[in-house]
Parts: structure tokens; sequence; C-alpha cells
């Protein structure tokens, strides 16, 4: 199990500037999926990543404890908002493996000084490559290029998980460069459309525990408020506590539907999230990691599962990547609550879906995960689109 990753930073950040990291420092802002982020050159930042703190925090604003806009920087306000991604070069080992390039991603707190280095973030990774290869940190022969398309196998030092990106390319002069502007794709949450970007996560299973299945069920309980709360504990991309809805207007006996919105639901859904960190050998105390997400039966054809996911305590406007891949992963599980919740899916098929549809706040998405003939989690797919927005420095 992967140690925990999270430091609070000491408030007086802007003292500490003594070091010779750049200011400003060279920064790239991009659209990965339903999430943007400031993407870094390892090279700029000190080798001592304790050092890194002020330099995040200032670069996104934070903390804000007034209003909690981070008004003061590139952050949005919300999680999906306030992210970085540092992105280097392969070790010669990492090479050999056929690696292309390195990153740790960086979750920001908003109103706090927390540092989260303990997850990944599944939306980012989709422009990992494609930040690499503008950078130079990997290239690719023209000669040898069939099709239209290239992948890109970056390693994610926080999960120490490989991913495959792979993503459509032109030639520009002798060098091929990422194209992203190709009408091919929509995604729900964003408008237009835009060139397909596939991200394969490889042996996605015990991101953070080791295990699939950290508790070694498929189906836990938690008591909350004198009440047991069936749970789905599964940690694959990123540990996440499932529950259902059905169980949520059990205990909370709504007169009508469940608000997502009200502050009595967002404490009952940290305390089974903490419950559930518990379980799964975690520090509660984190709030990046778990991820917690309601699950709820398909009501339409359009979809298989629908999802209500929280992250850093507050309702997702679309879903975590990760957390849907998580779900792709868990409704393959049987005995999961996301198995039980998608039977209908597989109901009079020969074979099972390759993907699994999930309607979440903003519209659908479809995840993918294979599986190996003795259960093992071969990978888990999405698909995205990514966007470059801003070259240049960016002032800590």
């Amino acid at each position: 199990m992967l140690p925990p990753i999270v430091r609070i930073a000491p408030k007086s950040h802007h003292l500490h500037r003594a070091f010779t990291t750049p200011n400003p420092i060279p920064a790239t802002f991009l659209r990965g999926g339903t999430s943007k982020g400031v993407f870094l050159n390892r090279a700029h930042l000190p080798e001592d990543q304790s050092q890194w703190d002020p330099i995040f925090l200032g670069i996104m604003g934070s903390p804000d404890t007034a209003n909690g806009l981070q008004i003061n920087g590139m952050g949005g306000g919300i999680s999906s908002l306030s992210k970085i991604c540092v992105v280097g070069s392969a070790s010669a080992e990492q090479q050999a493996q056929g690696i292309d390039a390195e990153y740790t991603f960086v979750q920001v707190g908003i109103r706090d000084t927390t540092i989260d280095l303990s997850g990944n973030c599944g939306n980012l990774s989709s422009m990992i490559g494609v930040f690499a290869m503008d950078e130079g940190f990997c290239s690719r022969d023209p000669s040898a290029l069939s099709g239209t398309t290239t992948t890109i196998r970056v390693h994610n030092t926080n999960t120490n998980k490989t991913i495959d990106t792979t993503f459509p390319v032109t030639l520009a002069g002798d060098s091929l460069q990422p194209k992203l502007d190709l009408p091919q794709t929509t995604m729900a949450g964003v408008p237009g459309k835009a060139s397909q970007i596939t991200l394969e996560f490889i042996s996605p299973a015990g991101a953070r525990t080791g295990e699939l299945l950290p508790t070694r069920k498929p189906l836990d309980s938690v008591n909350i408020l004198d009440q047991e709360i069936p749970v789905s504990l599964v940690d694959a991309t990123n540990p996440t506590v499932f529950v259902t809805y059905t169980d949520l207007c059990r205990v909370l006996r709504p007169s009508s539907l469940v608000d997502f919105s009200t502050p009595e639901l967002w404490e009952l859904m940290e305390s089974i999230r903490r419950a559930g960190a518990i379980k799964m050998g975690l520090d509660p105390n984190m709030q990046a990691q778990p991820k917690i997400a309601v699950l709820s039966p398909s009501c339409d054809q359009d979809h298989d599962i629908g999802i209500h996911a929280f992250s850093i305590g507050v309702l997702h406007k679309a879903v975590p990547m990760t957390v849907g891949l998580c779900l792709g992963v868990a409704a393959k599980v049987e005995g999961t609550l996301a198995w039980d919740l998608t039977k209908s899916m597989r109901l009079g098929k020969v074979e099972e879906s390759e993907f699994i549809r999930i309607k979440h706040p903003s519209g659908i998405v479809e995840v993918g995960a294979d599986f190996a003939a003795d259960g093992e989690v071969l990978k888990a797919k999405v698909v995205r689109t990514g966007r470059r927005i801003m070259k240049g420095v960016v002032w800590w």
C-alpha cells in the first residue's frame, strides 16, 4: 500500500521563495475531459517535493479563506479547477519498459493549504501524452507511423500505474504533433466536438491500497446514525466508496427526492466516506481519497446506471473520471452494488457489453474494463477530449 502523501503547507507561504525556481515559472494551461489544470515541467521545480508547496499554492491562489474562489490565482474555486500536473522525462529504466514520460498529479486545497498527492486525476491524465510531446519529452518517427494516431505511454507516480493515451497527430515540418481540434467526438459537460483521446489504465486495480477489493469482499457495510448502510469499497484507478440512492433514502427518509445540495446530505456522505476509508486502510482525514459516489438504477434506455459523485465534500458537476472508471470495473465484479444495479444490462445478452453507460449530472459517459479469465483487471478505458488553452509563464 502506498503511504499517504498529503501536506499542510505553512500559511505564510509567500516567505519561502529563496530557492532557484523561476518566478514566473513556465507553464501550460490545459483542459483534459471536464477538468482544467496547470501543467509544469518537472525540471523547473526543486528536487525536494516539500518545496513545491508554496509554488503550487501561489499559482492556484490558495488558501482563499474569504470566499473560496481562488481569485488571486489560476484556480477556479472547485476541485476540478484546482489541479496541477508535474510532467517529466522517463528514466532510462522506464524507457526500456516502453514508458515515454512520468507525471505527478497534485490536488491543491482551495480554502486551506492542503497539497494532496495521494491520487490521480483521470481527466487530466488524457493530456499528459499531449503535453509530453509538446515539451519534447518524447517523439514519434513520422515514417514509422501507421494510421493517423499515436499512443504515448505514461507512468503516474501517485498510483504507480501505467496509462496509455492515444490521440490524432499531424505532420508539422519534419515532426509529428498532437492534433486536438478534429470534430470526432463530443463529451458531456464540454461544448462542441474535438479529437478523440482514448485512455487505457493498465492494471488499474489496487491503485492506492494494493487490492481491487481492499476488504476482500464485494459488499460491506458501515454503521452511521445507528443504521447499517451497505457499501462497496473498490480500488481501481482511485479508491471509491459506493452507496446506493435507495439506502440514502432509507436513512434520510426524505418527503420527496433526495436533495444533493443540502448540508445534511453532505455530512452523511462524509460520514460514510470516512467510515469506508477506515475499512479500506486509508486515512479518513484525506479528503481526496477515497472518493464517494451514490449509485442509482437506470431510469431510461440511454444509460445503464446513474451516479452522483462527491469530490472533496462537494457534489461534482459531472463525474471524476477515476470514479467513473472505478465504477466501470466495479460493475463487472459480481456481488458489488454496481453489479446488482446493472443486472438488467446483462439480461438476454450472449456477450457482456464492452462499455457501461454512466449517467451523471451533466450527461452520459461510457467506460470500459477488460478482465483476464482469472478475474484480474487488465485495463480500464474511457474516451476523453482536451484542448490547449494557454502556454507561457505563471507567477507564484
